[in-house]
This record gives C-alpha cells, structure tokens and sequence, in this order.
C-alpha cells in the first residue's frame, strides 16, 4: 500500500469521524436545548401562577383602599397604596419575563439564549430587591393616631421598633441583593425558590454544551 492510498484512506476516516462528532455534538445539543425548554416552560407555568395571585392580591387591596379612603387612617391609606404599586410592578415585570422566556427556542444559538437567561437572573433580582422594600408597610397597616395617644408604650416600644427593624432589614436586602453575592449562604437559602432554581437549571443545561464542544 504506497503512502497516496495510505493518506487517502486516513482521510477517509477523519471525514467519517467528523461528520460521527458532528452528529453526536448536535443530538447532544438538542437534548440539552429541550431540557432547557422544559424548565422554562415550568417557570412560565410559575409566573402566570403568580401573575394570577397578584391580580387577585391587587383587586382585593384595590377594594379596601377605595371604600376606606373617607375613615380609615392616614397609616392605612399609605400603607395600602405603597403595597398596591409594589404589586402594580410585580406583576407588569413577571409579564415581562414571561414575553422574555417566550422568545427563547431551539433555533437559536445558545450563546443568545444565555443572555436572555442572564438578562432574566438580573431583572429577577433586581424586582426582587425591590419588592422587599414593601415589607415595613405591612407593619404599619394597623397603626392609628388612638393607638400612639392611647398606647404609647406598646406602641413605641413593641410596634415601632418592629417597624424599624423591618425597614433596616429591607434596605440591607435592597443593597446586598445583587449576581456578586449569589454564593454566599445567605443567599442561597434565600432565593432556594423554583423560579431562581428553574434559570439556575436552564442555564447549566447551556453551559454543559458549550464544554461537550471544547471537549471534542
């Protein structure tokens, strides 16, 4: 056998395993995809569940504001319409994310679909960050100006500094929340929820493609 019938014979076989690498990379490719088609769709399953709650979470707010505009507290109308916007916005920006994961398919490149992932990471903890800035308002639904007058001691001293506490409390959230903390333990334990979970899972579904192409 002379070196041409040699050569011709190697190429042969490089050409074969190529296209066998070619086909394994892109059976591997679409089954990672449709794992990452799977967990998305289980978010969006997620958000439209809560998307739901909220609406009704809102209307029921929407109610008792209005028809307690003219009696109730100053403390209660605030209250009730600081929670009302916070709601307003979680539900606008779920039905955003819901539009985002939408456009996520197969036929895209993976590179693409780990930046609308990363962009939906970000806004998640961002509305995140946000919505706790809410919480000391569900402390001071109940406050009045009887209960100071009447009460000072319960309320200066059991009702105000709980207020307080949750005021700090949110505002560290606010500051710390962010994709630099996102292995620290405090965290994870935080936000150990299905849909931070289902982006992780999605996301590592993606990466493992790009190392099965650096592997081969």
């Amino acid at each position: 056998m002379d070196d041409i019938q040699l050569n011709n014979i190697l190429e042969s076989y490089n050409q074969k395993m190529e296209q066998v690498q070619g086909l394994n990379m892109q059976c591997f490719e679409t089954l990672q995809k449709n794992k990452t088609q799977a967990k998305l769709k289980s978010l969006i399953n997620f958000k439209l569940f809560a998307v739901g709650l909220g609406v009704l979470w809102l209307s029921f707010l929407s109610y008792l504001f209005y028809f307690s505009l003219e009696k109730a507290s100053i403390f209660f109308i605030i209250s009730c319409g600081a929670v009302i916007l916070f709601s307003l916005l979680a539900i606008v920006v779920y039905l955003h994310h819901i539009n985002l994961i939408s456009k996520i398919n197969n036929s895209e490149s993976v590179i693409a679909a780990q930046e609308r992932i990363t962009k939906l990471k970000l806004s998640t903890l961002n509305i995140t960050r946000i919505l706790f800035l809410q919480t000391p308002f569900y402390c001071t639904f109940w406050w009045t100006t009887n209960m100071i007058v009447d009460s000072p001691f319960s309320f200066w001293f059991i009702s105000f500094p709980v207020a307080l506490f949750f005021t700090f409390a949110s505002l560290w959230l606010y500051r710390n929340i962010s994709i630099k903390n996102v292995n620290k333990k405090w965290f994870r334990i935080l936000f150990n929820s299905p849909e931070w979970n289902s982006l992780e899972r999605a996301n590592s579904f993606l990466e493992e493609i790009q190392v099965f192409k650096k592997g081969i």
